[in-house]
């Protein structure tokens, strides 16, 4: 790879310093370059991106006209809302966490509040010892049917009987089998909902395999509900985004009154 010349070249005066020429070859450094980089690049595995993976709502083989339709006993509304301590979301003190609340009725909406659930509050609460809780119980035992199966495929794919493809494969198929009894879920974003408080809602339609839900607007009754959940409650939920589109659309004189709405 490398030449020492000490001949100097031609003649040279008795006692002159002898001059010494190196000469370096680096192709060779090259070719040993290029074969680390070849080496790297088939030794290294590249980072797989970090997204979230959700079971995508589909209409499945049901019936276009049939699509906004589903049976009572399958339907059940999520109204998310999020708790404020002023104009900034609430904090569990406990958790460190954003304060959601889950407001949901199975079926159709009890306007005439016969039922003593009629409207029922939850929390996005996860697994507390292994325990679905919260919101996730709730789901959970909606798609008792096809989360029972869903383990199983789980199981064979730790146990190495299936592969990862054979399982996702089967487990996309058993969450749309139209054979087992499966939830419609109807998720209403509030107006003061933070869109932490969304994703945790499509996160626990992923963890369920809940593969028929919608995200819509809530209505006029939604709103009912809530404020006779709230009165008989005796709650003083503050929603600063209801508080601050009341006060911008009364007229200067109502400022008092829409401020204590």
């Amino acid at each position: 790879m490398a030449q020492i010349d000490t001949s100097g070249g031609g003649k040279k005066k008795k006692g002159a310093q002898k001059k010494i020429a190196i000469h370096v070859d680096f192709t060779p450094m090259v070719d040993m370059n290029m074969l680390l980089i070849t080496f790297f690049m088939l030794c290294t595995t590249m980072i797989k991106s970090q997204t979230l993976q959700i079971v995508l709502p589909t209409n499945e083989d049901v019936k276009k006209e049939n699509q906004n339709q589903a049976k009572q006993s399958e339907a059940i509304t999520l109204i998310l809302d999020t708790e404020y301590n002023g104009a900034t979301p609430a904090v569990d003190e406990e958790t460190g966490k954003t304060i959601h609340n889950i407001y949901y009725y199975e079926g159709i909406a009890d306007t005439t509040f016969s039922t003593p659930k009629y409207l029922q509050k939850e929390q996005f609460v996860g697994n507390v010892n292994h325990e679905a809780q919260g919101i996730r119980k709730i789901l959970l035992n909606k798609n008792q049917q096809v989360m029972e199966e869903y383990n199983k495929l789980k199981e064979q794919w730790k146990n190495k009987e299936i592969t990862k493809e054979e399982f996702q494969q089967k487990a996309k198929a058993n969450a749309s089998d139209s054979l087992k009894t499966r939830p419609v879920v109807v998720i209403k974003p509030g107006p003061n909902t933070t869109y932490e408080g969304l994703i945790n809602a499509i996160d626990e339609m992923n963890i369920n395999q809940i593969s028929r839900y919608s995200i819509e607007l809530p209505t006029h009754t939604d709103s009912v509900l809530l404020r006779h959940f709230e009165q008989e409650k005796g709650l003083n939920i503050i929603r600063p985004t209801i508080r601050a589109a009341k006060t911008a659309a009364a007229p200067a004189g109502d400022e008092a009154s829409a401020s204590n709405q």
